[in-house]
């Protein structure tokens, strides 16, 4: 006769066991799941970055070119 390696197991032990492992299985899946899902965020965020500082760095530009003109300008008015 062979023994049933469950034997010491109550049947409400083995049912706990198997709901353990479901959750955390569940628990598994779901932080896969997340993981997927930042990362998506994490690269949209991320093109909004570069985009905002391409904006910034386009305006600065702008200032910095607009000053360079005024002073140009104001060169110009004084020597004549």
């Amino acid at each position: 006769m062979l023994l049933n390696p469950f034997c010491p197991f109550s049947p409400a032990k083995v049912l706990a066991l198997k709901a353990t492992v479901l959750l955390l299985l569940t628990l598994l899946i779901k932080a896969r799941v997340q993981i997927v899902a930042g990362s998506a965020i994490g690269i949209v965020l991320l093109l909004l970055q570069t985009l905002v500082f391409l904006a910034i760095s386009g305006g600065l530009v702008l200032a910095a070119g607009g000053a360079a003109l005024y002073a140009l300008q104001q060169r110009r008015s004084a020597a004549a």
